[in-house]
């Protein structure tokens, strides 16, 4: 029987990139730990980062902003339960696969999209990761509005397909990069198998926790199949 030790070593270790601690300032809580665990379920291991960055608070109960700064890296430890990592650390070479859940932190602290559209930019230590992972061709995970990131750092070079669900105006947002949208279903994903890149709509069109479990657990073994 291997020990413990020689099961973590031949694990797979799939990169979980968190952007805060809630829907409207960070990572969407529910898709977060959906994540994490399809991820344990499969036998891989997560291994969490987060840029450290500043962020603007949202009070969850109003969702207004309240004017106040909070920091990404250190809300997203209550997510990783404190085990999260500066990502200018992350290296491609370390991770088989990533995986970018949603919340509209993705949209504002990972990335630009939220404020800008398909002229926003990716925070500069992401989009190192996200090229750093497509050129060494491992598996990237976009899940609810998060494929923003991937395409605003692949779109023009790539042109991946994606979905974030249906809604038009962000559908249209996300072409207008030079991805090409795919509309799905909230329990299901869209495969770019020549890029390895897995996207599920989640809360962008969710009713409710148990519809968007499904499509990330959906998402989430089918970019471990993608791990070469």
């Amino acid at each position: 029987m291997k020990s413990t030790r020689q099961e973590v070593a031949g694990m797979k270790k799939i990169g979980v990139v968190l952007s805060g601690c809630g829907v409207r300032d960070g990572s969407e809580i529910h898709e977060a730990v959906l994540t994490l665990l399809a991820i344990d379920r499969s036998g891989a291991k997560a291994v969490c980062f987060a840029p450290d960055i500043d962020c603007d608070e949202v009070n969850h109960l109003t969702m207004q902003e309240t004017g106040a700064k909070r920091k990404v890296l250190v809300e997203s430890a209550r997510i990783a339960r404190g085990e999260v990592s500066d990502i200018r650390n992350a290296k491609a070479s370390e991770l088989d696969a990533v995986v970018f859940p949603g919340g509209f932190g993705a949209a504002k602290n990972l990335c630009s999209f939220g404020q800008k559209g398909a002229d926003g930019v990716v925070q500069p230590d992401v989009l190192r990761l996200v090229k750093e992972m497509a050129a060494a061709k491992k598996p990237i995970c976009a899940i609810c509005i998060a494929p923003s990131v991937v395409a605003l750092a692949l779109g023009k070079e790539l042109s991946p397909r994606l979905t974030i669900g249906n809604d038009p105006g962000t559908a249209g947002a996300i072409s207008a990069t030079g991805s090409k949208h795919v509309d799905c279903a909230a329990d299901d994903i869209v495969v770019d198998r020549e890029h390895l890149i897995v996207s599920t709509p989640a809360y962008m069109l969710a009713g409710s926790i148990s519809e968007a479990a499904r499509g990330i657990e959906k998402a989430v073994q089918a970019t471990l199949e993608l791990v070469k």
